[in-house]
């Protein structure tokens, strides 16, 4: 999903509907959709399949990583023209629980809720936010560095910079010590 621009357009016909999935078979059904409505003459009334993502970034055995994960996992969003058989289609398609909304009709997600899901996942595509997020007042252990296996109490979070200040007791006194995410972990 990474790699395609989504730019939602109004349309007279086509709306945006969430659909429930298998969480972690969002890209498979999405395949599964396209595939079947091609098959069953039905690719006119569909349009766009987004799986919102985000990208992470974490640190292991010292290297920084970056990885995609799904802002709503579990679920993807179709635009399409809904009728009788587009709405078998989506029923029908292995993976799909079925349309978010009340009873029987599904109901239309508005255009600007996709605009600004699409905002941010542009945002986050180029701006990667840390895997793990910490909390002020979060106890943590210091796995890396000076103070390896000390315990400590987050005191400030910088999540721009992917530090924190952590008061770790040295000698019966609380000391603030900056560290990296990368160096603590949540206990």
């Amino acid at each position: 999903m990474s790699d395609e621009q989504v730019t939602p357009t109004p349309t007279t016909t086509k709306r945006w509907y969430a659909i429930h999935t298998q969480t972690g078979c969002e890209v498979r059904v999405k395949q599964a959709l396209h595939s079947r409505a091609q098959t069953e003459g039905l690719a006119e009334f569909l349009g766009e399949i987004l799986i919102p993502t985000e990208k992470v970034s974490e640190v292991k055995d010292g290297k920084k990583k970056i990885t995609e994960r799904k802002f709503f996992p579990g679920y993807i969003l179709v635009q399409m023209e809904m009728n009788e058989r587009t709405w078998y289609l989506i029923k029908d398609t292995p993976g799909i629980s079925g349309f978010v909304g009340s009873g029987q009709k599904p109901l239309p997600l508005e255009e600007d809720d996709i605009r600004r899901i699409v905002k941010t996942q542009d945002e986050q595509m180029t701006k990667p936010k840390p895997k793990v997020e910490f909390q002020v007042g979060e106890n943590v252990r210091v796995k890396e560095g000076a103070f390896t296996n000390f315990d400590g109490t987050i005191d400030d979070v910088n999540p721009n910079k992917g530090k924190l200040k952590v008061m770790v007791t040295i000698f019966g006194r609380a000391t603030p010590v900056e560290l990296e995410y990368w160096q603590v972990e949540k206990i």
